[in-house]
């Protein structure tokens, strides 16, 4: 090519004639019929090409598709070895990023590789560290950036853990509390028992009340408020009637486990009156162990869930890559971030049980989820409506996370997705949880993820692939 011809490029305008003559010498013109593939993703960068003439269109590997990025017949539009003047550069950053396809006949202007890096270096030094200052800090910065956010999160779920660890134990404190005070009740009342103040044939027959009475406590249907205070006060009156001693104190137990006036002269028909007194109490103490014991055995349960809600969200007893249901990382997570949503945010759930198994890394999706949830409690400032539905989506899963908070302009919802670009106030964001998200949804696991938002229904989706990566 001839220097008068690279100066009419928008690329080249503003070199001297020196310069121009130094191009021209160094490069060539190439030519690739409709169809043919100019330089191919991850082979060496070995070409620096500026289009002449025609149009092209660049594409990225998408498991064993190929996905198509850039159509353009831009005069003077360039590509391939974009960052061959960058010293220490990682061997990736050395290939090339997409493949090049020409859709009609091409025309270009190579520029090999070294000669390219050359010509940047020695003929603007100072732009050179600019761009490789720019490079690297980004890089850099995004890394620790990164790190920072990955721990601020870490210590914000574990203090949420935490805090959800700390209901159920201090439950079981004062439960077992609680429960020793009424065992030791129980030593004395059998002491009572062995000086032989009770017959045995009554004693007989309020040990088979008891064993009926507990199992019907453990069936009994929750009342009302309303209800409760009904039931109360006429079992109060009651046994206000038949001189049963602080009948307040017991109503209120007896009420809870389901028992009624009929039953109360139920048992006032099994044992002697001066003993119903006694009886009362020996029945108060036993459902109240009882109900102490299963507040136990409650709290026990929490604590085994969150900790199997936190070994599932860390993923740390399990593979890295692994066929593995959606659902149980969602789960998992809202579970990890129930702290974050306090009684505000009612959450609905729309999972399609149907679906199957994916290839994926579940410890990376569930940091997806992580910020993607995160973001929608966010957005609804603590108070609204969280929903998450899943679903098949031709050859692929769907999951969606919406929340009806007041939504994204429209002016910022194609830079969601950049590294640091935040709409939170500064100190609150860093702009890197959505681009994590893409990067892994998109680049680790070759699905998708989109926005679709107006006030009151912002739904983030994500797509992901039902088939294992060619390569992973």
């Amino acid at each position: 090519m001839t220097p008068a011809e690279l100066k009419t490029l928008f690329l080249f305008e503003g070199l001297t004639g020196e310069q121009l003559d130094w191009l021209a010498a160094h490069g060539s013109e190439r030519t690739y019929p409709a169809g043919a593939t100019v330089f191919t993703e991850g082979d060496p960068a070995e070409l620096f090409v500026v289009l002449l003439s025609g149009t092209l269109s660049l594409s990225r590997r998408v498991q064993q598709d190929e996905v198509e990025t850039v159509r353009t017949d831009q005069r003077g539009a360039y590509m391939g070895a974009t960052r061959a003047y960058l010293r220490h550069v990682e061997a990736e950053a050395a290939t090339y990023a997409a493949s090049m396809r020409a859709v009609t006949d091409c025309r270009f202007f190579a520029l090999p590789a070294e000669d390219f890096a050359t010509m940047v270096r020695d003929w603007f030094p100072m732009a050179m560290h600019l761009l490789e200052g720019l490079f690297f800090g980004m890089r850099n910065t995004q890394a620790v950036i990164g790190e920072r956010q990955r721990l601020a999160a870490l210590g914000s779920l574990t203090s949420g853990l935490m805090h959800e660890l700390n209901n159920p134990a201090a439950a079981t404190v004062r439960a077992t509390a609680a429960l020793r005070e009424r065992v030791a009740g129980m030593r004395h009342k059998l002491g009572m028992l062995a000086d032989g103040r009770i017959a045995p044939e009554q004693l007989r027959a309020l040990t088979k009340l008891v064993e009926p009475i507990i199992e019907r406590a453990a069936k009994a249907p929750e009342l009302s408020p309303l209800q409760a205070s009904d039931r109360e006060d006429a079992l109060g009156d009651w046994m206000d009637e038949h001189g049963v001693a602080a009948g307040w104190d017991l109503a209120p137990m007896f009420a809870t486990g389901g028992l009624d006036v009929d039953c109360l002269e139920e048992i006032a028909g099994s044992v002697a009156p001066d003993l119903l007194d006694q009886a009362l109490r020996w029945i108060g103490y036993a459902l109240e162990t009882e109900q102490l014991m299963t507040d136990i055995e409650d709290a026990g349960t929490r604590v085994s869930s969150l900790v199997a809600a936190a070994r599932q969200y860390s993923q740390l007893d399990r593979a890295s890559y692994q066929w593995v249901d959606v659902h149980e990382g969602l789960k998992s997570t809202l579970v990890m971030l129930t702290h974050k949503m306090g009684d505000g945010v009612r959450v609905v759930k729309d999972f399609d049980r149907t679906l199957p198994r994916i290839p994926a890394h579940p410890g990376e999706l569930n940091q997806v989820w992580t910020n993607l949830i995160d973001n929608a409690v966010q957005a609804m400032n603590g108070s609204g409506t969280l929903t998450i539905r899943t679903g098949l989506d031709g050859d692929r899963i769907l999951v969606e996370i919406g929340d009806n908070g007041p939504g994204i302009p429209a002016e910022l919802r194609q830079r969601v997705f950049e590294p640091f670009f935040t709409t939170k106030p500064v100190g609150e964001g860093t702009g890197l949880g959505l681009d994590i998200a893409y990067r892994i949804v998109v680049n680790r696991h070759g699905g998708d993820i989109g926005l679709v938002s107006e006030p009151g229904d912002t739904r983030f989706q994500v797509r992901l692939p039902l088939t294992e990566r060619a390569s992973d």
